[in-house]
């Protein structure tokens, strides 16, 4: 993979945000945008164990879907605090996604400021919170609804790679999902990325960052992005719709066309909707080292 850091900076002001990063579609990381927000000091384990802790969440595993899988089906249930207080402990590879912890503690929407000066169509109904245990790993994919992600990191370290929606062939996408059937975690350690199986991914052009408490990170919309918790944390995701029509109709698509097309073969026809996809995977990335070469 041919990598380079994601730009980082203290501040940005909006003009210099959407000039350089919004509009040409390149992440960033704003290292002050959520350091002035009370939710910077407040929220930590204790605190969303106090207050939203029994309410039952979906957890998930490091472990690839497979034929079988719908998209974001949870692998075991739990309360949310007694979660937070096994995850607080130490390693364990479960993690809680698109979790609207403001559903349940509406009060929580004043921990932290909307932030409109940077760019507009935020869908303030649904910002999300995601939580890890150290070793926990969110698998290569987009974000199917086609947001712009602003993600905010709260507690802990996370190693995050990230990749232009255009590279989706030399990232082994799988048709009809938003998930790549390529296997990214470790892949920072000498020999954990299998190129050897995949080898159009030598040739995937993307950006890598290390998220600390208090960085923001811009994901443009459709970015390809995987996550490794160095540490247990969490982090919230305020998601705003692309500002062109073409953009939000291609989310609707994923959303209500793409989605239950996928679902409704997987239940149906499993092993021969699998082998048809594995097989256009590298139809279109052997097409990708042809056109390399």
């Amino acid at each position: 993979m041919k990598l380079q850091p994601v730009p980082t900076f203290e501040t940005l002001t909006p003009e210099e945000f959407r000039r350089s990063y919004y509009h040409p579609a390149r992440p960033v990381v704003i290292k002050n945008l959520s350091k002035t927000w009370p939710a910077h000091q407040k929220w930590n384990w204790d605190y969303f164990t106090n207050v939203v802790g029994n309410v039952e969440v979906g957890l998930y595993n490091n472990i690839k879907s497979d034929a079988y899988t719908p998209i974001n089906t949870a692998d075991a249930y739990m309360k949310f605090g007694e979660y937070l207080q096994m995850v607080k402990k130490g390693p364990v590879e479960l993690r809680v996604f698109l979790f609207n912890l403001f559903e349940h503690a509406p009060q929580l929407v004043h921990d932290f400021t909307w932030p409109d000066h940077l760019m507009p169509g935020f869908v303030k109904k649904y910002p999300m919170l995601f939580v890890g245990g150290q070793g926990s790993v969110t698998h290569m994919h987009f974000d199917i609804d086609m947001s712009h992600i602003l993600h905010a990191q709260f507690a802990g370290r996370k190693r995050v790679l990230l990749f232009p929606f255009s590279e989706q062939h030399k990232l082994y996408r799988k048709p009809w999902e938003v998930l790549s059937l390529a296997n990214f975690e470790g892949y920072h350690q000498d020999g954990k990325l299998d190129t050897k199986n995949f080898p159009a991914l030598e040739l995937a052009q993307g950006y890598e960052v290390t998220l600390d408490h208090g960085d923001t990170l811009f994901m443009p919309a459709g970015y390809w992005h995987h996550m490794e918790y160095i540490d247990s944390g969490f982090a919230m995701s305020l998601r705003a719709l692309q500002d062109t029509m073409t953009g939000k109709l291609r989310g609707v698509w994923n959303l209500l066309g793409m989605r239950s097309i996928d679902t409704l073969l997987k239940k149906t026809a499993p092993e021969s909707w699998y082998k048809y996809k594995r097989k256009k995977i590298y139809e279109y990335a052997d097409e990708a080292l042809r056109e390399a070469r």
